[in-house]
């Protein structure tokens, strides 16, 4: 494991603090007047989700967490739970809650294969493409004359999922989604 100095607590690094790996979200080494540097800090827990923020001295000192990755493969999803196996070994089935995978789940297609972050051999978090492709499997039609730039009609994705959509999109079309906003991006094909 990898001990840094205060000023080594950079962005995207993950660190153990209060016994929890968490995810350096930013950092701002500065020097008060004639006092000694510090480092401000926000923390997220890859456990909780919370975000705390803190300040290292500069004789204070963290350790990088050990994180391993592994790929798993989205099986299919239940009311707050999804279930996955180990990529390649399809009898290593487990679950796991609505709240780790995170508000991107939805556009999970089945038999995805995911990177999934492990520490202390548990699962901890579930990386989903920013991007994904999915096809329209229902909307409604464009009324003739609301087809303008800006108008926008709801659409049930493959995956279940809903999304508003231009009006020009159809059932069949496949679209990208931007899985961090839930936002359609582009159309990839037309029906």
């Amino acid at each position: 494991m990898a001990v840094l100095s205060y000023n080594e607590i950079t962005l995207k690094k993950v660190i153990i603090f209060n016994n929890e790996p968490h995810l350096v979200l930013s950092s701002h080494v500065f020097r008060k007047q004639k006092r000694k540097p510090v480092n401000n800090t926000k923390l997220k827990s890859l456990v909780s989700g919370r975000v705390v923020e803190n300040t290292f001295h500069m004789n204070e000192t963290a350790e990088e967490a050990d994180l391993e990755s592994k790929n798993i493969t989205f099986i299919y999803r239940k009311p707050a739970e999804y279930w996955f196996h180990t990529t390649g070994k399809p009898a290593e089935r487990f679950s796991l809650s609505e709240d780790l995978v995170g508000a991107a789940g939805k556009f999970i297609k089945e038999r995805s294969e995911l990177k999934a972050l492990v520490y202390n051999d548990e699962i901890i978090g579930v990386t989903i493409p920013i991007k994904i492709e999915l096809k329209v499997s229902e909307t409604v039609d464009a009324v003739k004359g609301n087809t303008s730039g800006g108008a926008l009609k709801e659409a049930t994705l493959e995956t279940g999922a809903r999304v508003m959509v231009p009006m020009f999109i159809n059932q069949g079309d496949v679209i990208a989604i931007n899985t961090e906003s839930g936002d359609y991006s582009e159309r990839i094909e037309k029906a």
